[in-house]
């Protein structure tokens, strides 16, 4: 999607649900799972000047990508670090020393380059079914919207007041829902006092390079699962999620880019940064902005703001985590409800392929993990098979797996 004569001329208010989502997706992403980096670098027994490296490198690098994409493309290219990635390394250096770690880091961000490169990433994503890819995505989504309910036993007033302001919102004035619950949620709990912020200092991090040290078993027992976890964890349902919301950027470059990136900062501490899934939904879809010809500004608006939190390290950093979990969790949900509405309007719209795309979509939802592989890449496989077992094969795709004009258009219509 390029950018049109009408995305050339922004005014102030064009850009306020943009630059929200992408605050959005950020906070969600320190909030909810980067305790992980965290917990892994306890594991590893990491100083806190290499743990401090480590928040650096990887926000610095998520950011850099994350607003280089989205600029040179206009559309939201939402970056991250890889969460089941940091989940494998609370246990993986347990048992690999760190600058064997930072090796194996080395050679999985060099292999994604080398699959950028060839193309051949883009070709297998060009192969899955519009309904299925949809299915993917709404089964992927569906524990976080749920999520936005489930903490009503845990904190009633606090989930109440964010989802009675979202639907009388969405009611009066929808552009609004999505900034009005974060800025009365944030109110709300500074009023109560459950925001401690008073032990917090600002201070600026200082990366820490290591050399790093090749081994064959972090080859084998790091090297090799992170970067089969990053690729079908991360970068699968990421490029579906571009591809469903109506962006058709290549992922050859995406993959090129991020891999680049993660290979500069892998000496600083960076396990893996790639396309976002499940962020990047909240910046793509229709609550970022109604023209999704002015959607990439999310995007870049993301890469400013984890600049931001790489340049303070661990500080800000803390500031997101110091927020309730029902509160990320309610805000991360009611931001994703349009998009998980709207993939499952496209799961469900064409007859051939509505069987297969109800299976994507419970097996993905079903989370399944087999021999160390996320529920992603097992809910696509098991999809895709059922597929092919109804219909005799995979259909033959021209230039996309969707098309972006039509897209777009279901998607808005299905927001409604």
């Amino acid at each position: 999607m390029s950018s049109s004569p009408s995305s050339s001329t922004l005014r102030l208010r064009d850009l306020v649900h943009p630059i929200v989502a992408g605050l959005i997706s950020v906070i969600v992403n320190y909030g909810g799972t980067f305790i992980l980096v965290f917990q892994a670098a306890k594991v590893a027994g990491l100083s806190p000047e290499l743990t401090a490296s480590w928040v650096w490198s990887v926000s610095i690098g998520v950011g850099i990508t994350g607003l280089f994409l989205s600029w040179k493309s206009r559309e939201p290219i939402i970056t991250a670090w890889s969460t089941p990635a940091a989940a494998f390394l609370v246990v993986a250096l347990s048992t690999t020393p760190y600058a064997e770690a930072v090796g194996a880091y080395i050679i999985s961000a060099a292999a994604f380059v080398l699959l950028g490169l060839s193309g051949c990433f883009e070709k297998i994503i060009r192969l899955i079914p519009p309904g299925v890819a949809a299915g993917l995505l709404a089964g992927i989504l569906l524990r976080f919207g749920i999520g936005a309910f489930g903490g009503m036993s845990i904190d009633p007033a606090l989930v109440a007041l964010l989802v009675a302001t979202y639907v009388v919102l969405k009611r009066f004035t929808a552009r609004y829902a999505v900034v009005g619950i974060l800025l009365l949620g944030l109110a709300f709990l500074l009023t109560q006092g459950r925001v401690d912020l008073s032990g917090l200092e600002l201070q600026f991090a200082a990366p820490v390079f290591t050399r790093p040290e090749f081994s064959i078993n972090a080859l084998l027992s790091v090297a090799l699962p992170l970067f089969l976890i990053t690729l079908t964890g991360q970068y699968m349902p990421g490029m579906l999620v571009l591809r469903n919301d109506g962006f058709s950027t290549s992922a050859n470059p995406i993959l090129t880019v991020t891999g680049l990136g993660s290979l500069l900062m892998a000496p600083f501490g960076s396990h893996a940064f790639n396309v976002a899934a499940i962020t990047a939904a909240i910046c793509t879809g229709k609550e970022a902005s109604e023209d999704p010809s002015r959607r990439w500004i999310a995007g870049v608006a993301a890469g400013v703001f984890y600049i931001l939190v790489g340049i303070f390290g661990v500080t800000l950093a803390a500031v997101f985590m110091a927020l309730p979990a029902t509160f990320i969790t309610t805000l991360a949900g009611l931001a994703l409800l349009g998009t998980i509405g709207a993939s499952l309007a496209s799961a469900m719209a064409e007859v051939k392929s509505r069987e297969a795309s109800l299976i994507t979509f419970l097996a993905s939802a079903a989370n399944i993990t087999l021999l160390g592989i996320g529920g992603a890449f097992w809910g696509l496989l098991i999809g895709l098979a059922a597929y092919v077992l109804l219909n005799g094969r995979l259909p033959r795709r021209e230039a996309r797996v969707i098309p972006a004009a039509d897209t777009v258009v279901t998607t808005q219509g299905a927001n409604h």
